[in-house]
This record gives structure tokens, C-alpha cells and sequence, in this order.
């Protein structure tokens, strides 16, 4: 039985956004935090793009070489609900946090207004439990026709949070692909690594069941469960939903342990809250035999550079 300071409780959310509405999805992201907080959890992770949705089965009009004013339409309703940094629904999500005591993990679509006013991205936000917004990530690599809504982000926004329950850190869905993506995951440290996603086929398990053991952490796999009747019927694009199935996301979250193990779920077919009690002390039980930046390494033959300066298209120069 692992002692108290050795132990963090934590909390999967697999839910669905209320779809193309920032201040109801905010709302349901209050009311599921307490009701993790109300579970003695102390950390509290959403999957991907939670606010105000991840558009699943859209394609806002677009085709090779054209764009229809329809999907133009979706597209701003979109932006219109994306969350800008800070704002009033940071402050809202940050003072949840605080309430409930918890860290709060949380992905919204972030609304760039400070430089373009036009670019969106898929971002994942860290709050302490002061209410303290502490850092985001940017996904750095939107997947295929997400790269129509999304833009990308830079080595600016990789951070490894340290917290009393260790280090936490995220990457986003598919950025988990990327080999190299992951070993400044490991460089950094990260003893919890957060993992939310939008993919809920069986491959993504051997995914993160293999994160979990090349990188000897744990790891918290969060994905929506979304079914077509939760889609609003007044998107200008709505028809292009007649031929999707009925569930849209089945979800399959799950906390794994650094063996590889599954300590919760995977979780199908609704919405739901796991909960972990993960003893920090495994980490070191697992890397006995296996530390990917430890004893197993071999910076002799293999070495990674991280570029984390903020790109701009123009620099001031005084």
C-alpha cells in the first residue's frame, strides 16, 4: 500500500463537449471537475479539443482548390466559440480549479487574437489548484484535414509541469507518432504523461500502452464519447452528417501504468469519470531495467535537438 506523499489520485473525463458552444462545454467542464473533485481527485484530465468541440465528420465546405460560403459559415461559428488566452473562460476553468483543489488538464481550440485574429489551434491548458494558469501546449502537428482548421504550434509551448505528484506533461492525439516528439517528453522528465486524443480505435491502446513502457510513466489516455445526435441541426453543413454512423467517438480512455499495464479502462460506449490512484514509486520500480533517458541511452551515437524560441514572422529590430 503506497503512503500518501508517494500517491495522486486522478480523474479521465471521457465526455463530449456540448458541440459548437464555449459556455456550455466551460459548464459541463465545471460540473464534471467537482464531480471528480467530490471523488478525492486531484488532478482532472479532458480529452481533445473539449472546448467548444472536435468536429468530427465536418469539412466546413472544403474541397481541392475551393471552399463553399456554408462551410464558411461553420468555420466562423467555430472561431466564434474558440477560446482565446487569456479570457474570461480561462478565468472561469482557472477559479474551478481552485474550487475543486485540483490540477486541472484541459484541451480547448485556442483562438490566436493577440497577433493573426484569424488562426486556431488545438491546445492543452494546465491549471494548478491556486486557479493559476501555469502553461499550454500547442499541437505541433495537426493531423490531415485537421490542418485545414488548425495551425501549428512551435517548440515554445512544450512544457513538463513540475507538481507535487510529479512531473505532467501532454502531447495531443497523433503528435504521439512522432518518436522524437516523445523523447523531449522524456528529456523533460515527465512521470505523468497526459495524452488526450480523438482516436478510439484499437490501435491507439497499443499506443499508449507503448508510451507507457518506452517511457516508464504513466499515462492518462482521454477521448470523447460522442454520439450524432449531440450535433447541433442548424450547422450550415449539417447533411454532410447523414452517413455517419450513430456513435461518432466510442471513446476508449484509459490510465496505464509504467509496465504497460491498464490500471483503468480502456472505457467504450458512454461517458464516464476513471479513477487512479497511481504510487509514484513504480516509476522507479519500472526503470530498473529500462530508462529511455537514463542507463538505456546512448547519447554517444544518438542525440536530439529541441528548438523551444517562439517563431514570428517578424522580428523588431531597435
Amino acid at each position: 500500500m503506497a503512503s500518501q506523499e508517494h500517491t495522486v489520485r486522478v480523474a479521465v473525463v471521457q465526455a463530449a463537449s456540448v458541440i459548437m458552444d464555449r459556455e456550455a462545454s466551460t459548464e459541463k467542464a465545471i460540473s464534471l471537475t467537482m464531480q471528480a473533485a467530490e471523488k478525492g481527485a486531484n488532478m482532472v484530465v479532458f480529452p481533445e479539443a473539449f472546448i467548444p468541440a472536435y468536429p468530427r465528420g465536418l469539412t466546413f465546405g472544403t474541397k481541392v482548390g475551393s471552399r463553399s460560403p456554408e462551410g464558411r459559415k461553420d468555420w466562423l461559428r467555430y472561431w466564434e466559440n474558440a477560446v482565446p488566452i487569456p479570457s474570461k473562460t480561462t478565468e472561469i476553468l482557472g477559479e474551478a480549479a481552485r474550487k475543486a483543489g485540483v490540477y486541472l488538464v484541459i484541451s480547448v481550440i485556442e483562438r490566436d487574437d493577440e497577433v493573426s485574429g484569424g488562426t486556431l489551434y488545438c491546445s492543452v491548458l494546465f491549471f494548478g489548484p491556486d486557479g493559476t494558469l501555469l502553461g499550454k501546449h500547442r499541437k505541433l502537428k495537426p493531423t490531415a484535414s485537421e490542418r485545414i482548421i488548425w495551425g501549428e504550434g512551435d517548440g515554445s509551448t512544450l512544457p513538463v509541469i513540475d507538481t507535487p505528484y510529479g512531473k505532467i506533461g501532454a502531447l495531443i492525439c497523433w503528435e504521439n507518432y512522432m518518436p522524437l516528439a516523445r523523447a523531449a517528453m522524456y528529456a523533460k522528465g515527465v512521470q505523468i504523461y497526459i495524452a488526450p486524443t480523438a482516436d478510439a480505435r484499437e490501435t491507439w491502446q497499443s499506443t499508449i500502452r507503448h508510451i507507457a513502457l518506452e517511457g516508464r510513466c504513466f499515462v492518462l489516455s482521454c477521448n470523447q464519447y460522442v454520439t450524432k445526435d449531440m450535433y447541433p441541426a442548424d450547422l450550415a453543413c449539417y447533411d454532410e452528417l447523414a452517413s455517419s454512423p450513430d456513435e461518432m467517438c466510442t471513446g476508449g480512455s484509459a490510465i496505464v501504468s509504467p509496465l504497460g499495464d491498464y490500471i483503468q479502462g480502456p472505457v467504450f460506449g458512454k461517458e464516464d469519470i476513471l479513477i487512479a490512484d497511481l504510487d509514484l514509486r513504480s516509476i522507479a520500480y519500472s526503470r530498473f531495467d529500462f530508462d529511455v533517458v537514463g542507463h538505456y541511452s546512448r547519447p554517444d551515437v544518438f542525440q536530439l535537438l529541441v528548438n523551444e524560441e517562439k517563431k514570428e514572422n517578424v522580428k523588431w529590430i531597435k
